[in-house]
C-alpha cells in the first residue's frame, strides 16, 4: 500500500476513534435514556481509559499529519490533514470537559408551591424532609434529572439527593 494511502487511514482513524470516545460515553449516560448494563459498562470503561487513549490518538495524529503533509501535493490533501488533526486535538480537549456536571447541575435555590396547588399525580413519589416545624417535598422526578437540591429547611443548609 502506498505511504500516503497508510497515513491518511492512520489520521482516518485517530479522528474517527478519537470522535467514539469523546461521543461514545455522552450518548450512552444522558439523561431520560434507557441504559442497558452492557453499554453503561462498556462507556465507564471508556472514560477510565480515555485520558490515555486520547493522548495516543492525538500523537498518533500528528506524526501522521506531520508524515502526510510532507508527502502531500497538493492544498487539498494538505487541508485534510490538517483538518484531521485540529480535529482529534479538539476532540482530546472537550473530552476533559466533564459534561455530566453540565448536564446534571445541581438546583441551588428551588421553588416551592403549597401542598394543594401542585401539580403533582397522586402515585408520584417524593422526598420528603422535616427540619423542626418546617417540611418540604422534593419530587423523585426532578432530583433524578438534577441528583441535588441545595436549599436551607429551619435554617439548617440541607442537600437532597437521590
Amino acid at each position: 500500500m502506498d505511504r500516503r494511502i497508510r497515513l491518511a487511514v492512520l489520521l482516518a482513524a485517530c479522528f474517527l476513534a478519537s470522535l467514539f470516545l469523546l461521543a461514545y460515553p455522552i450518548y450512552v449516560i444522558r439523561p431520560f435514556r434507557h441504559q442497558g448494563a452492557a453499554e453503561l459498562g462498556l462507556a465507564l470503561e471508556i472514560l477510565r481509559f480515555r485520558p490515555v487513549a486520547m493522548i495516543v490518538a492525538a500523537a498518533l495524529a500528528a506524526i501522521g499529519a506531520i508524515q502526510y503533509w510532507r508527502t502531500a501535493q497538493s492544498r487539498w490533501a494538505r487541508g485534510l490533514a490538517v483538518t484531521a488533526i485540529v480535529s482529534v486535538l479538539a476532540f482530546a480537549g472537550l473530552s476533559r470537559v466533564n459534561v455530566y456536571e453540565q448536564m446534571f447541575h445541581p438546583v441551588d435555590r428551588p421553588e416551592f408551591v403549597a401542598t394543594d396547588a401542585t401539580k403533582l399525580a397522586e402515585t408520584e413519589k417524593v422526598l420528603a424532609i422535616r427540619i423542626g416545624d418546617e417540611s418540604r417535598a422534593y419530587p423523585i422526578r426532578s432530583i433524578s434529572y438534577h441528583h441535588i437540591v441545595n436549599d436551607r429547611l429551619g435554617g439548617v443548609p440541607i442537600a437532597a439527593t437521590y
